[in-house]
């Protein structure tokens, strides 16, 4: 019996539906299908790092718990009940582990920042592929000189997409204090940028908090 062809890759780009393609992979992966597994995880792989990487700040720290995503991801595929998309539950997956490692941390000092989006392969998020080196430094910068409680919720929904309701769980905090700090943490983002322009730029007329996976108006 000839092996059935692995589907496709989805291809991971901000406004583009990729669910049926996902639940074509996820089916497969369920069902046994290595290839579709391995195609879930090569498509997915590289917002999980950036996830970890601007959660934990340290690249290393980061690169683990990027790769425990998907030890967990292959694990727990037989679980997924599909009541969201596999993008979110992937990206809650990477929140937990993120969250442990912190937990984990404590008080141990956390690293320098590394170059937060240089991940294997390049991101697939038009947002991110438009971004010079000199954005990308500035906007990792100012994502690591917030503070974690406006830092956190703002990364959770502005990079890893998931909704306040499931950020207030993940942190165990209330929805509308969510919603205060990632607004909080967007003014301060957006400040903190302005002092910072592009170079050549002295007035800033290019703000890359625009360019935070989805950052929105709250």
């Amino acid at each position: 019996m000839r092996d059935r062809p692995a589907p496709q890759p989805p291809n991971h780009r901000v406004g583009v539906d990729t669910s049926d393609r996902d639940d074509t992979l996820v089916a497969a992966a369920r069902d046994g299908d290595g290839r579709a597994m391995e195609q879930l995880l090569l498509s997915h792989r590289p917002r999980i790092v950036v996830i970890c990487r601007r959660v934990l700040r340290d690249d290393a720290d980061a690169d683990d718990a990027a790769q425990e995503t998907l030890v967990a991801i292959v694990r727990g595929i037989a679980s997924f009940d599909g009541r969201s998309s596999f993008t979110t539950w992937s990206h809650r997956v990477a929140t937990n582990v993120c969250l442990d490692e912190l937990r984990r941390r404590g008080r141990r000092p956390v690293g320098q920042p590394g170059e937060f989006d240089q991940v294997e392969g390049g991101l697939t998020d038009p947002a991110d592929d438009a971004l010079v080196s000199d954005e990308r430094r500035r906007l990792a910068a100012a994502l690591d000189a917030l503070p974690d409680e406006f830092r956190l919720p703002v990364v959770l929904r502005d990079v890893a997409d998931l909704d306040y309701a499931a950020i207030a769980e993940e942190l165990g905090v209330p929805p509308g204090t969510i919603r205060s700090r990632i607004s909080r943490g967007r003014a301060r983002l957006a400040a903190l940028l302005a002092q910072d322009p592009p170079s050549g730029d002295p007035d800033g007329n290019r703000s890359a908090a625009t360019d935070v996976g989805r950052i929105e108006p709250p």
